[in-house]
């Protein structure tokens, strides 16, 4: 069977980490590297996987997944590259980073795979978008994919639209989360309690998505659905526009973009 390293056990690698494990995969295929010796301790201590330095990894794994911030890639990369085996697939969830920086660091031919998942990965509800560098082949690609579907769902795209997914998924998550929280702050003002405003607005905000994810409704359908005339969602609706709500979020995403496309080439 294929054996994986994940190189950091930050919130991205435990939890790739974790739901590769749920998903049946043995604990003897899996190794991780991590610097802080208190963390390594706690990842082996709640898994029982091997704990390996960068360059143990890619020598032993057939996929080495990097997982660690973008700023620590140079020094992570300097150790690896010696060690690479020949048909070793290292797969990044380097926010920003292009396959192209790998491919001038690591030797030639080693095939790279761009991946930007997003926080619920630890839920396993990810939503990961999957790119392929110039050594990349459709098997791994389907490899990785096939990796990924156990924390969520997997597209594929060009790597030319990885900064709008960056800006759409990657950070999406964060532009649920502040609506949740204006919304809450909302059910308080109108004279709520916090805990019962929060249980509303949360599992509202999870019943609509699954109302979007399986009933296969247009968002614009089922908005109408709920805005009557002449009542109570229309006169919100309006203020919503009124303030620009919808051009704030179009200009927002468009910000995040233009921002994970200057990281990608401040790391070159």
């Amino acid at each position: 069977m294929t054996t994986i390293a994940i190189l950091g056990a930050g919130k991205i690698g435990e939890a790739l980490l974790s739901g590769l494990i749920s998903a049946g995969r043995p604990v003897d295929t899996l190794m991780f590297s991590e610097r802080s010796e208190e963390r390594t301790a706690e990842i082996v201590a709640r898994y029982g996987v091997r704990a390996v330095t960068p360059a143990e990894a890619a020598a032993e794994a057939d996929v080495v997944i990097v997982a660690v911030k973008p700023q620590d890639i140079d020094p992570l990369l300097h150790q690896i590259a010696p060690a690479i085996a020949e048909g070793t697939l290292v797969v990044s969830v380097a926010a920003g980073l292009p396959t192209a920086l790998y491919e001038a660091r690591l030797p030639a031919g080693v095939p790279v795979v761009r991946v930007m998942p997003n926080t619920p990965i630890v839920v396993r509800e990810a939503m990961s978008a999957i790119s392929p560098g110039s050594h990349a082949t459709a098997e791994h690609l389907q490899l990785v994919q096939d990796l990924l579907s156990s924390v969520g769902k997997v597209v594929r795209v060009p790597e030319s639209q990885q900064d709008a997914v960056t800006a759409l998924s990657g950070s999406g998550p964060a532009y649920f989360f502040f609506l949740v929280e204006a919304m809450i702050d909302a059910g308080i003002l109108l004279g709520l309690p916090r805990s019962v405003a929060a249980q509303l607005i949360i599992q509202s905000a999870v019943g609509s998505a699954m109302m979007l994810r399986d009933s296969g409704e247009h968002p614009v359908t089922l908005r109408e659905a709920v805005t009557s005339p002449g009542g109570t969602t229309i006169a919100a609706i309006r203020e919503l526009e009124n303030h620009g709500v919808r051009a704030a979020l179009l200009s927002a995403i468009e910000a995040a973009a233009k921002r994970s496309t200057e990281l990608g080439q401040a790391g070159h």
